[in-house]
């Protein structure tokens, strides 16, 4: 029997997020919110989506293609 690791690669966690099967932001680990076309986390402003759906100034971001 052997141990299979348990970690996701950045991949493989942003896609989860979009598609909805995941809820946890991956910077900092709490809850999500989608609004607006876009995925953002309110504890550290991150925000994932299409680059027009963005608000500017903002942390993290990811494209969506």
């Amino acid at each position: 029997m052997s141990v299979e690791p348990l970690h996701r690669t950045l991949d493989q966690e942003l896609v989860a997020l979009v598609r909805g099967v995941s809820l946890e932001c991956p910077a900092c680990g709490e809850f999500v919110m989608r609004a607006r076309g876009t995925i953002f986390c309110p504890e550290c402003g991150g925000q994932f989506g299409d680059e027009e759906a963005l608000e500017p100034g903002l942390g993290v971001s990811l494209q969506v293609g």
